[in-house]
């Protein structure tokens, strides 16, 4: 090799020279950039990892700041009855129709148990038409849950805890039939303050006290103090609530049918057409439904075009009540 290399002209020794050193430049060129990529993606890499722990830890934040302080979640469990169609009262109260729709029926959406969790309320928030959502007393998130319901726009009730035959907790703030008549009184009182400003009230459990009309009567007495509307959401069969009102003037409505007993969509449906029918026969009907109804909120969205389009109206239960003849 040595041979050869000095063999030749001292020319061609310069150009073979200049070749093999811009030969060794390049290599070293290509090596440089090869290795800066790779340590620029590394970073990139790196960078993104971190982004993404950012974001995390931003959204577990957001999430640790939205769950629940309360544990246990109280809900509507009683021995929920059907009313008979000669038991209901008649009215047709119309709000939110379309021009040049022929009136089918008004229908009330009652939310109940609200104030166990944020989550929850939410979507009910953003139903687009009248709404009714009722907030249990006492609970870590009832009286954020009352102030984001009226800066919402819907109508807030109190779902006042009420002693049930089955003995069930019914939760924070409620009242037993063995309790004295003026501690009755506080109790709802306080509850009321604890919310107010509320549209109306109606029974959370509750069986056992509806079938008792002296404490029926402190409950429509109270409803008439500070007027607001009852709602009876008849858990029992045996309720003495109408024949208490009746014999006071006061005018209230019962639940027609509750939605969301069974949670599976096609049960909800189902029990949503039996009041929408229900509605078309007497004018409306009430549906009680519950923020914990992981399906129920999307539905009744999904809903509201379609129910404005054939004739349905919605309207808030409070509404209802006022226009109802007694």
């Amino acid at each position: 090799m040595k041979g050869i290399f000095f063999s030749i002209s001292d020319k061609k020794r310069a150009v073979l020279a200049s070749a093999l050193i811009f030969f060794f430049l390049m290599a070293a060129s290509f090596t440089s950039y090869y290795l800066y990529a790779a340590e620029s993606s590394s970073q990139d890499e790196l960078c993104t990892e971190g982004e993404l722990s950012t974001e995390e830890g931003e959204l577990s934040m957001e999430t640790e700041n939205e769950e629940d302080t309360e544990t246990e979640e109280y809900t509507d469990e009683s021995d929920y009855e059907e009313i008979d169609d000669d038991e209901l009262i008649s009215a047709f109260y119309q709000t939110e129709e379309l021009p040049g729709v022929e009136f089918r029926g008004t229908l009330v959406f009652v939310i109940d148990d609200a104030g166990n969790s944020f989550i929850d309320l939410e979507p009910f928030l953003n139903f687009p038409g009248a709404i009714t959502i009722a907030v249990l007393p006492g609970l870590p998130n009832s009286i954020e849950t009352a102030r984001r319901i009226r800066e919402a726009g819907k109508e807030l009730f109190l779902h006042q805890p009420m002693e049930s035959i089955g003995g069930r907790n019914p939760g924070p703030g409620a009242i037993y039939t063995g309790m004295e008549m003026e501690e009755i009184r506080e109790i709802i009182n306080r509850n009321l303050d604890e919310l107010w400003p509320v549209a109306g009230m109606n029974n959370h459990e509750g069986s056992r006290i509806s079938m008792d009309e002296e404490i029926m009567e402190i409950i429509l007495e109270i409803c008439r103090e500070r007027d607001i509307v009852y709602l009876d959401s008849r858990t029992t069969a045996e309720t003495r609530a109408p024949e208490v009102a009746r014999r006071m003037g006061i005018n209230i409505v019962q639940r027609d049918v509750f939605i969301d007993n069974e949670q599976n969509l096609q049960s909800i449906s189902n029990q949503i057409n039996i009041g929408i029918a229900r509605a078309e026969r007497q004018g409306f009907a009430i549906m009680i439904g519950h923020t914990w109804s992981a399906l129920l909120a999307a539905h009744l969205i999904e809903l509201y075009p379609e129910l404005l389009e054939q004739g349905y109206t919605f309207s808030s239960a409070s509404q209802l009540i006022y226009n109802t003849e007694p």
